[in-house]
């Protein structure tokens, strides 16, 4: 087959997978992170009707991740083991439903389990898409591909935050508070899309009947080649690795720390935000209309750098970069006080916490053999997330005791500076022999 007659297969394979799957997949994420940060929304309510403190608050918040971690390594096994289909409906199903379920905590402990149920329920999803998509994109699109896809995150938060305001506005329809709404309302996107992932999304390309037999064998043909083969100068460290190997790996390991840095951030940024803009004595409306806007440049900005990554086949400077404007922004946020300076560096933070994922994804899924991907994928967001519940958690502790928001980012702060110095030390292509020997 001749070249020219192989790039019109691979552009007309990739064209006709992105527009069939992505779509679908960024309004499942962008419904996901809804339900898993309205909590932030709800607070400017419900910490007052239930009884929170600002540090009971980010316990519960950070709870979530304690369950998300514990339950995301088996559940990308088991999506391996039962189908994307069929797992990832399940996930989906699940979580709506608990998430419904936060319309009825009544103090700190029913708040806390819940939490920890839904971080149950949702743990799994995000891994379990970043391995989906290795099943369809070769690997000089997953670049782009991932950052595409991770804009779900910046745009629920800049769609969702004027929703959720305009949801607390509801208060007292059928005897229910506007929190309770918000819950209620934003669950029910996710049961739908669960039952409809069941139905529409195929386990992979072999099962893909929208696509021609000859676009199925070049795309399977082009993704078996690629798990045969090595990243041209790319160690990899993870590569024919025991499920213990891979969880146990030094190069999976600290990834999983790199990954902390922007995932804690990510994750704190979303959750305390709002209750962050509103200390300024904005009323609910203000304050969802302001938070959305550094989501917003996020969403643009996340895709442009991570075209720039698959472009210039650059990985490591593209992951360091965003983690180091993430560190300095967190850093100077103690040194202002006044609203516009804050939304400034809100801005920053929230940019440089979402530029990195393309870029950081694309550089592990590089690092990881197929044998190694499902459980390595899994650990790296878990471990990673681990920065989500410390971060959610402190926060809300040095908040109590200090009365500053700026100070409880500093641990944040702290944590992307080392992902930052880390990414470019493990960036730099080792010898296979080597890093063998250091696995």
């Amino acid at each position: 087959m001749v070249q020219t007659e192989i790039g019109a297969i691979e552009r007309a394979t990739l064209r006709t997978v992105t527009w069939r799957i992505l779509p679908f997949l960024m309004l499942a994420y962008f419904v996901a992170f809804v339900d898993r940060v309205n909590a932030g929304f709800a607070a400017l309510q419900m910490n007052q009707d239930i009884g929170l403190s600002a540090a009971q608050f980010g316990l519960g918040g950070g709870l979530f991740y304690v369950s998300y971690v514990l339950c995301e390594v088996p559940s990308n096994v088991a999506m391996e083991r039962f189908g994307a289909r069929i797992w990832i409906a399940r996930i989906m199903i699940t979580w709506g439903l608990v998430s419904a379920g936060m319309a009825f905590v009544v103090g700190p402990f029913s708040f806390y389990a819940v939490r920890l149920l839904l971080g149950a329920a949702e743990a799994g999803f995000f891994p379990g898409v970043i391995l989906y998509l290795t099943y369809w994109y070769p690997r000089a699109y997953r670049g782009r591909i991932v950052a595409i896809f991770m804009v779900a995150i910046p745009i629920s938060s800049f769609l969702g935050s004027p929703l959720s305001a305009w949801l607390l506005g509801t208060d007292g329809m059928l005897g229910f508070r506007g929190w309770q709404w918000l819950f209620l309302i934003e669950a029910v996107p996710a049961v739908v899309l669960g039952i409809l992932a069941f139905l529409l999304l195929p386990d992979g390309p072999a099962r893909a009947n929208w696509l021609t037999p000859q676009q199925r064998a070049w795309l399977t043909g082009r993704l078996a080649d690629e798990r045969a083969s090595v990243v041209e100068g790319a160690a990899r460290p993870a590569g024919h690795l025991s499920l213990r190997q891979v969880m146990t790996n030094r190069y999976v390991l600290a990834a999983s720390l790199i990954y902390a840095g922007a995932s804690g951030a990510s994750q704190c940024l979303s959750l305390w935000q709002p209750q962050i803009i509103k200390s300024f004595g904005l009323t609910n409306l203000e304050t969802g209309l302001l938070n959305a806007v550094p989501f917003g440049i996020a969403s643009v900005l996340m895709i442009l750098w991570g075209r720039s990554s698959d472009r210039r086949r650059e990985r490591t400077w593209h992951t360091a970069l965003p983690l180091g404007l993430l560190a300095l922004s967190l850093g100077a946020a103690v040194l202002t006080t006044q609203l516009w300076p804050t939304m400034l560096i809100l801005c920053l933070a929230v940019t440089g916490t979402y530029m990195v994922k393309g870029p950081f994804w694309a550089l592990s899924t590089e690092w990881l053999s197929a044998g190694a991907a499902a459980a390595g994928i899994a650990q790296i967001n878990a471990i990673g997330n681990i920065g989500g519940f410390l971060g959610t958690y402190l926060l809300g502790v040095i908040k109590d005791a200090t009365g500053s928001y700026p100070l409880g980012l500093l641990p944040l702060a702290i944590l992307s500076a080392a992902g930052c110095a880390l990414v470019l030390g493990l960036g730099k292509p080792k010898p296979p022999a080597t890093a063998a020997a250091r696995a």
